[in-house]
């Protein structure tokens, strides 16, 4: 049985970055996103399919966040992947997320997500390996998504980059329309306030 220990093992390796990087709020084409691109107010969320607090974020607030504001265009979401928690887990989320192409990326991470219990107490690959069958991907296709050599180093300098240069050090953290909310899970009252005051400022600044 194949297990995602090799992963670890990838994500050692030395990583080169652009000598050219984007600024923290400039969404870039490697950026997973829902929402109206051009909604008054952008929260970009930089979390791990393999942090507690993440999927405690996504599991008890995104849906209702989700539903008023990103649903109603009033918010762009934008999620960057980081590597906490266990970063074999975590890449090995990301790239089958990935892999089951942009329409499927978040029906991939929700599931990941809800099942964290069972990944850090059980088999975390066959567990991936049934998600990635519930989005169409054959296990063929799902063993080659999470070995593939290329889609790890560009997923390892994403996750340096936004260590390096956004200087993010924990997740999730949240920038909405330029200001960092780096303490952890917000509520949804915090939210709110957070996007109301993001819609005053009008303008995404770094």
């Amino acid at each position: 049985m194949r297990t995602l220990t090799s992963l670890a093992a990838g994500f050692a390796l030395a990583l080169t970055l652009s000598a050219c990087q984007k600024p923290t709020t400039a969404v870039s084409a490697d950026d997973l996103s829902l929402g109206n691109p051009k909604a008054p107010v952008t929260v970009i969320e930089y979390a791990s399919v393999a942090c507690p607090h993440c999927g405690d974020w996504n599991n008890n607030v995104f849906g209702p966040f989700k539903a008023k504001y990103i649903d109603t265009g009033k918010v762009h979401y934008v999620a960057r992947e980081a590597l906490t928690g266990d970063p074999a887990i975590a890449a090995a989320g990301f790239l089958t997320a990935r892999c089951a192409g942009k329409d499927k990326y978040f029906l991939v991470t929700e599931a990941v997500y809800r099942a964290q219990p069972q990944m850090f107490n059980g088999q975390p690959h066959d567990i991936l390996l049934n998600i990635a069958r519930s989005v169409g991907l054959t296990d063929a296709q799902f063993e080659a998504c999470i070995s593939d050599q290329a889609a790890q180093r560009a997923l390892n300098a994403r996750w340096d980059h936004y260590m390096r240069d956004d200087k993010v050090n924990s997740t999730p953290t949240f920038i909405i329309n330029g200001k960092r909310y780096d303490k952890g899970e917000l509520s949804m009252p915090e939210l709110d306030q957070a996007i109301a005051d993001a819609a005053k400022r009008g303008t995404i600044g770094s």
